[in-house]
């Protein structure tokens, strides 16, 4: 590995400081718009975390996951209901299918029931624990009897329990499901922060380099004006041809015409910033970058180990092949044979005196067995099956070229931050050579050599490869960016990115 590849800021000095001035001479420069704040690539990103819509979303749905898994696991926990009827009446005239007589029937009730029901989730039982109270006091009137009048008390006390038999555990089926929809949106919310981190920092280094160029276009224009002048002063003092004024009338309009496209750039730039920071289009901010030069280490080896073993999109495959298997199951059990037992066990009293309610009561017992056993479903289950199993096939395939992709964008990820320490070291030189050729040119200038126009064409020559050089140190930085993000891996700091388990 290059020399380029050890973390260093004093060896450059000489080169950062006209990046340095060009920035503050680009702040100087610009025409005022009335910035009320300036934002460092920090502040950006901490104001895009809260705000953008993006991020809200996948904060939504991570929550939401979140809240449906909640209330599957307080379901399984013990389950306490009372149920209450202060008061019924029901007055009623009927005829005795018997004695083929008329009678007048009214019954006021009252009732209770209080239950307790457990969810059982390594073998889809529930339990049921159930006490039943009512009271009621009937009277009824025939022509040739009279009036009955009876009061009633009953009380049932009953333990039940209901049992699934030869089929899957579909409260387990239910809790995996949620759980694995619980850690996707973890992972897909994680995803979306190092996107929204990538896209942040591209959306603001682009701010950065437009107004980088906005400032560079006013110096070419201003270079231009003067130019005019001279030359129209000279062709009105009969010194030049007309034909030299007329170039310099298009080389002028071409130069307005550049800075225009300059300042719709960056207030587009600055526009599309705001937006993706969720921001109103109104708000007035600006932008502070730290633009010098630091060149990390790293290791491709270690990258590509360290993308397969925490990329969060093939952890999403996993759970993709998971669900396609649960689904796999859930359809299997279309038309099964399966069955349920049921027992219950209880103390039943009714009596006209509370007190006495289990002078004698009754041991309620019941047990049922219920088979369902399907006969022919015309090969259904059979191409439900085979559709599942196919889906779960594309599942496996799309887990192992998503591995693929995850080495190949890290590969090229690495190449493309190689190339950038290139572009760095080609932009230096430049640098060097423009700043060389600005100085004797400018000795030539003073002793009368060459014209102003010159002298600007040459001024201007070095602020485009201070513009370049800062756009190289800039574009080193996404890449690095870039490579944090395929790898999950942060070479700045050696470690990694995040773990969520």
């Amino acid at each position: 590995m290059c020399a380029y590849h050890k973390t260093s800021r004093a060896r450059y000095p000489a080169i950062i400081l006209p990046a340095m001035l060009i920035a503050l001479t680009a702040l100087l420069l610009l025409p005022s718009t009335g910035f009320s704040e300036a934002l460092t690539l920090q502040d950006a990103l901490q104001i895009a975390l809260e705000n953008s819509p993006s991020i809200r979303q996948a904060r939504n749905s991570l929550e939401s996951a979140e809240a449906s898994l909640n209330a599957e696991e307080a379901s399984l926990k013990s389950q306490f209901r009372f149920d209450l009827t202060p008061f019924s009446l029901v007055k009623d005239r009927t005829v005795d299918a018997f004695t083929q007589e008329w009678y007048t029937a009214e019954t006021q009730s009252s009732a209770a029931r209080f239950s307790v029901n457990q969810r059982l989730k390594w073998t889809d039982a529930s339990l049921t624990l159930a006490n039943n109270f009512d009271w009621s006091k009937t009277s009824s009137e025939r022509e040739n009897i009279g009036k009955f009048t009876r009061t009633t008390y009953r009380n049932s006390l009953s333990f039940g329990l209901s049992q699934p038999l030869f089929t899957y555990n579909r409260t387990r089926h239910t809790l995996r499901s949620l759980e694995l929809s619980y850690e996707n949106s973890r992972i897909n919310y994680a995803i979306q922060k190092l996107q929204i981190e990538l896209r942040v920092t591209r959306a603001f280094y682009d701010v950065y380099q437009n107004r980088m160029s906005l400032n560079i276009t006013q110096e070419e224009y201003r270079n231009k004006q003067e130019s005019y002048n001279i030359i129209r002063n000279k062709v009105e003092a009969g010194i030049s041809a007309k034909e030299e004024l007329f170039q310099a009338e298009i080389n002028q309009a071409s130069s307005k015409a550049q800075l225009e496209n300059s300042q719709v750039s960056y207030e587009d730039a600055l526009d599309n910033l705001k937006i993706l920071l969720g921001l109103s289009l109104h708000d007035e901010i600006d932008v502070l970058a730290d633009v010098g030069k630091f060149v990390v280490e790293v290791d491709l080896d270690k990258a590509v180990e360290s993308g397969l073993q925490y990329r969060m999109e093939l952890r999403q495959r996993e759970i993709a092949i998971e669900n396609a298997r649960l689904s796999l199951i859930t359809v299997g059990a279309v038309d099964e044979f399966k069955g349920s037992v049921s027992l219950n066990y209880g103390l039943l009293g009714t009596e006209e005196n509370l007190s006495d309610i289990y002078k004698s009561p009754l041991k309620s017992q019941s047990i049922s067995v219920e088979l369902n056993i399907p006969i022919w479903d015309w090969g259904r289950k059979n191409s439900s099956l085979r559709a599942s199993e196919l889906q779960l096939d594309n599942q496996v395939i799309s887990r192992d070229e998503e591995q693929k992709q995850v080495e190949l964008g890290i590969r090229q990820s690495y190449r493309s931050l190689q190339n950038q320490l290139t572009q760095i070291e080609i932009a230096e030189k430049s640098i060097e050579n423009a700043r060389l050729t600005y100085e004797i040119n400018l000795e030539r200038y003073k002793n009368g050599d060459i014209s102003s126009k010159d002298i600007g064409e040459f001024q201007n020559q070095l602020s485009r490869e201070q513009y370049n050089h800062i756009a190289a140190l800039i574009n080193y930085r996404i890449a690095l960016l870039n490579l944090k993000i395929e790898s999950l891996w942060d070479f700045e700091n050696d470690r990694p990115v995040l773990d969520i388990g």
